[in-house]
């Protein structure tokens, strides 16, 4: 595939023309129509073709060298080329370079839409994901779990071969409660009554993994995060599930604040099979304009979180959405409401503004005047952002990805994953 970055006079015909695609192609990849207006700045997926390019071998060159030239096998060189003496390639001859294959990763996404629309996202995005994950199962004070309606996400999840992974939470009345959190690790009682919860939800579910999203923890309770940490491992591993976290986005160890210092990155990488980074809200709802994940910040955190936990085991946080702030911010007033990528687009149009990026965010953003003459600025995510986040996950070498949240409408993120990796499936 390619992006293209709409110019002012551009058509999807003209531009169907030069890239050698159909409209039904460019509107697919896109989540256009026929009768989508396009917006100055606005990132478009070309799907190109996908056939591997030729070479002409020179004098001296050997399948080995022609291999390094293009990233690919000489097994691949021979197969795409039915060669029966890898040895005897001749000046001149064609050699067909196929596509190196992808790196692998897994994916997870969270979900807060459990019955039908949740099912339907599944069924529509299903093959891009590794795991889904219910949010959420909150824990009492007592250990006990407030539970859910899960079962029509859990059995769509299954149908398109995707693990379910329980979340458990200590979030209580639009919050996460540090004393729930404190009233769970202090006591070994609670933590065996909330173990033996877990255990029989995962089993009578069919649940295949757990996530523990405990935020907002009292800092003195560091070290018994880790050591419940420890005793889910001991208890579910010889079952078969696995067990992973998702901590705050810190730039390192000494970090201050109650959302950051009771995740300890290394306990975390050593004890679990994997951690997720939620590496994202910069920009949040309460906060002043920016990108929702700005990609200077993203790296910061994985400058610190790979020098203690092992690449392989950690998941990148990103987002699915953004937010339309009215200006000017002011600190305690109006909330920003969240819009999926496709209603950023779709507003760009209606209020003739153009888009813009910023490269050190790599993030696209606009402004515009409502019907009231209030101004506004959206910051959102398109194929250009995703593409940057991509590109970070294969330099890292990541695990893979983890996705918050699903239920906006953001085609492009899809097919942009599906050209850049492998997902790996676990059922």
């Amino acid at each position: 595939m390619q992006i293209y970055t709409v110019k002012r006079g551009d058509s999807l015909w003209a531009l169907s023309q030069r890239y050698g695609v159909t409209l039904e192609q460019i509107y697919a990849a896109n989540g256009l129509t026929s009768q989508s207006q396009l917006v100055v700045g606005q990132a478009l997926i070309m799907p190109t073709p996908s056939e591997g390019t030729t070479h002409t071998v020179q004098a001296g060159e050997s399948l080995w060298k022609i291999g390094q030239r293009y990233g690919v096998s000489i097994q691949a060189l021979v197969e795409a080329n039915n060669l029966t003496n890898p040895a005897a390639i001749a000046p001149g001859q064609t050699l067909v370079i196929p596509r190196a294959p992808k790196p692998v990763i897994e994916v997870n996404a969270y979900t807060e839409k459990l019955g039908t629309e949740g099912v339907a996202t599944v069924n529509e995005i299903g093959e891009f994901l590794t795991y889904l994950s219910p949010f959420s199962y909150r824990v009492r004070a007592n250990g006990s779990l407030i539970p859910i309606d899960d079962s029509p996400v859990i059995g769509a999840a299954y149908a398109h071969r995707v693990a379910p992974m329980m979340v458990i939470t200590n979030f209580e009345n639009g919050t996460f409660s540090s004393e729930i959190g404190h009233s769970v690790l202090s006591n070994q009682d609670v933590q065996t009554t909330l173990i033996n919860n877990i255990t029989g939800v995962m089993q009578q579910k069919g649940y295949l993994a757990l996530n523990v999203d405990f935020e907002y923890l009292l800092p003195a309770d560091r070290e018994l995060y880790n050591a419940f940490l420890q005793r889910l491992v001991d208890t579910l591993h010889p079952l078969g599930f696995l067990v992973s976290s998702a901590v705050a986005p810190k730039i390192s160890a000494e970090q201050t604040g109650t959302l950051y210092e009771a995740h300890d990155y290394a306990a975390h990488g050593r004890i679990l099979d994997f951690v997720v980074l939620m590496t994202y809200e910069w920009g949040w709802s309460g906060g002043p304009p920016r990108a929702v994940a700005p990609i200077n910040e993203v790296v910061r955190v994985l400058n610190y979180a790979i020098t203690v936990i092992p690449p392989e085991k950690i998941m990148m946080g990103a987002p699915l959405y953004g937010y339309d702030w009215t200006l000017p911010y002011v600190p305690g007033g109006r909330w920003a409401p969240t819009v999926s990528p496709q209603e950023a687009v779709e507003r760009a149009a209606k209020y003739n503004a153009s888009i813009q990026y910023d490269e050190e965010a790599q993030s696209p953003y606009f402004n515009y005047y409502d019907e009231e003459g209030r101004e506004h600025v959206v910051w959102y995510e398109d194929a250009r952002s995703m593409q940057a986040k991509f590109d970070i996950l294969k330099g890292y070498g990541l695990r893979g990805i983890s996705y918050w949240v699903l239920g906006v409408a953001f085609p492009q993120n899809w097919f942009t994953i599906g050209e850049n990796f492998t997902i790996k499936k676990l059922v």
